[in-house]
């Protein structure tokens, strides 16, 4: 069955909208991209109008900021220390906006959406 951000077929209370239409190509949507901490592989995936988007299956390197020098550099990901999104997601090494990360050059939040962006980029916290 396909997954779609449309209106449901029923109400809050449990009975039906009289007028229900069928599913939009415009309305459908996949399944959540889970950014796994691994050696690199990248999927590309074709988006409405024949759009491109790169989307990270797996990574263990990320693109570190450093505030006090003001300059980016490539960082190898160690482990995962902590996530907002889902507590969960720490065992399981997945990698989202707000994560932060332990790397070769200390802790770091991940600013990217690893998922839509197909890349890491993390800000060293001090």
């Amino acid at each position: 069955m396909a997954l779609t951000s449309s209106r449901p077929r029923r109400k809050v209370t449990g009975g039906r909208y009289v007028a229900y239409r069928k599913k939009r190509v415009f309305e459908l949507r996949r399944e959540p991209t889970l950014t796994k901490l691994g050696a690199k592989k990248v999927m590309k995936l074709r988006g409405v109008g024949a759009s491109k988007k790169t989307v990270l299956m797996f990574s263990d390197v990320a693109n570190v900021y450093n505030p006090k020098t003001k300059k980016y550099s490539k960082a190898k990901i160690k482990t995962i220390v902590e996530n907002a999104a889902n507590r969960h997601f720490i065992i399981r090494n997945i990698i989202t906006k707000g994560t932060v990360i332990e790397t070769d050059l200390g802790k770091a939040k991940v600013t990217s959406r690893p998922g839509q962006e197909g890349t890491i980029n993390a800000i060293l916290l001090q």
